[in-house]
This record gives C-alpha cells, sequence and structure tokens, in this order.
C-alpha cells in the first residue's frame, strides 16, 4: 500500500495518523513543497532536480534543509522517485503519484457540473487483526468526502464513485469494500441525516476561513499587475492553492437544497477561481524561468 492519503494532491497528511482537519488552514513547508511538486513537475517531463526545487520555494520563504526533508518524505511515500539525468541529481514522479494528481486535477480545479439525487455507498468489513487497514479505509474514505451513516458504512453523492474505486484499489483496500452507486435515498428529512453524515458546520467554517485569509489577497492583486511580480505572483498562488486544494476533498459536493444557506462554499469557490484568474499565468512565468 502507498502511503498517500486522497484528502489532497499527494498525501501530505499521513492517513494512518489520520486526516487533515477540515479547519486547519495552516501552512507548514511540506505541504507548500507538495503543492509545488503536484502543481509542475509534471510539466517538467515528471522530473525535477533538486536545485530547482530548492530554487522554486525560496520565493514562498521555505528553505533547502525543509526542501530536502520534504522530498525524502516524499521518497519514502513513493510518490518520488529518486533519479540521476547525467550528472544532476532529481527526482520523478512515481506511476501512482501520476494516478493521484489526475485525480487531484479534477478536484481541486473543477466543480461538478450538476451534482443529481444519485449515491454512491461504501461498505467494508475488516478483520480485527488488519485494525491498520480498518483505519485507513475509514481515513481515505473521509479524505474523498464520504460521509459516515454508521460502521462499515460510508456514503457520498454518485459522482465521487470512480474516484472512491481508483482510490481503493490504489491503496489495496478494494478486497474490503463493496461499492454500490445508483440508489436513491428514501428519507422524511433527508437534510437532517446529511447533517448527522457529515460536519458540515466544520466545513463551513473552514470555507469561511478561506476567504477571511485570502479575501485581502484579492484585492491587493486586482490592484496591482501580477505579470510585473512574477516571483510574488507564483508565492501567493502557491499559498492559496495549499490552503484550498484539502477544502474540494472535503466537500462532497451536495446539492445545494441540503446544504445550509448561505452555504460559504460558493463564497470560497468563487475567490480561489477569481484568484486563480490573476495568479496562475505570471506564476508560470516566473516557473519558466527557474
Amino acid at each position: 500500500m502507498v502511503d498517500v492519503n486522497g484528502s489532497d494532491m499527494l498525501g501530505d497528511v499521513d492517513p494512518v495518523d489520520g486526516a487533515a482537519d477540515p479547519v486547519d488552514l495552516s501552512l507548514p513547508p511540506r505541504s507548500l513543497i507538495v503543492t509545488v511538486v503536484g502543481l509542475y513537475v509534471r510539466e517538467f517531463g515528471g522530473w525535477v532536480s533538486v536545485s530547482s526545487l530548492i530554487r522554486l520555494m525560496e520565493p514562498v520563504g521555505v528553505d533547502a534543509p525543509a526542501v530536502r526533508s520534504a522530498v525524502s518524505r516524499l521518497k519514502r511515500r513513493g510518490i518520488l522517485v529518486a533519479e540521476k539525468r547525467g550528472t544532476t541529481a532529481g527526482y520523478a514522479l512515481s506511476a501512482v503519484a501520476r494516478d493521484i494528481l489526475a485525480i487531484g486535477d479534477r478536484r481541486i480545479f473543477a466543480r461538478p457540473a450538476s451534482v443529481g439525487e444519485d449515491w454512491t455507498m461504501v461498505v467494508f468489513s475488516v478483520p480485527e487483526s488488519e485494525r491498520r487497514s480498518r483505519h485507513a479505509l475509514r481515513t481515505r474514505l473521509a479524505g474523498l468526502g464520504f460521509g459516515n451513516v454508521t460502521s462499515g458504512v460510508w456514503i457520498a453523492p454518485a459522482h465521487l464513485a470512480d474516484d472512491c474505486e481508483k482510490a481503493l484499489a490504489a491503496d489495496g483496500l478494494d478486497a474490503y469494500a463493496d461499492v454500490f452507486t445508483g440508489a436513491r435515498l428514501n428519507s422524511e428529512d433527508l437534510t437532517m441525516r446529511v447533517s448527522q453524515w457529515w460536519d458540515l458546520e466544520a466545513l463551513g467554517a473552514a470555507y469561511a476561513r478561506f476567504v477571511a485569509q485570502f479575501e485581502v489577497l484579492r484585492e491587493t492583486w486586482n490592484e496591482a499587475t501580477p505579470a510585473e511580480n512574477p516571483g510574488e505572483a507564483f508565492a501567493d498562488y502557491i499559498r492559496a492553492l495549499t490552503a484550498w486544494r484539502r477544502l474540494p476533498y472535503r466537500d462532497p459536493g451536495l446539492p445545494a437544497h441540503l446544504l445550509p444557506q448561505p452555504w460559504p462554499g460558493d463564497r470560497a469557490t468563487a475567490l480561489f477561481a477569481d484568484l486563480r484568474e490573476l495568479l496562475e499565468k505570471p506564476a508560470h512565468a516566473f516557473v519558466d524561468r527557474i
């Protein structure tokens, strides 16, 4: 089993230690490095030199020792593979990492176009002797946005079925679980049930906190010219994306009528879209120079 958590692009949260708190938007160096690796290394042909990664992290305030420590951890997890090109030391993305990044692209940068009333349900049973796998399964499902109905039963909107099946197979957990899709839920008060299955209050608070942290950043760049400051644009984009990228995984994408209104996720989603529009291209220009 590759030690990767589906709650973000490359799993900078250990699935055995527990899933990331959806309210925690702190930006430790390791999380920032994971963002850069996940966002740009594929564009480098799936490989990056250690020296280039160190230079990329300088504007974000991450020093060389922190970069080397994070890279070593990603290597141990099977995300990066040490590979020399000529005499230059560097790392390539593993096949598993590429698959995880493909899922991450869909979850982080795109929201479902429409959400119907169909659902995906995961039912699993893990022997007591394999408690570690049971805990990993629960953490993986929570990280994908599933809600907990009862012990061994998890639920999510049907659009998460494909990501769920791929993630469980990648972790070697699919043998323990059966995945059902297409069922309609019969409940007199589905809104109340949803509030029991998901901690929507905590998720809403996380979205509100993202807005509080980064709304001023949007105002700042709206009054500036990002193309004239690509290094600063890169640093701010990496910080915003690092804070944002866990939230879409925690959000199952429930129909609007099942969510508290007004839903803070709508405002946060619009804010991240604006920041991406402002900063993505100048940030990429900075990376191209490195």
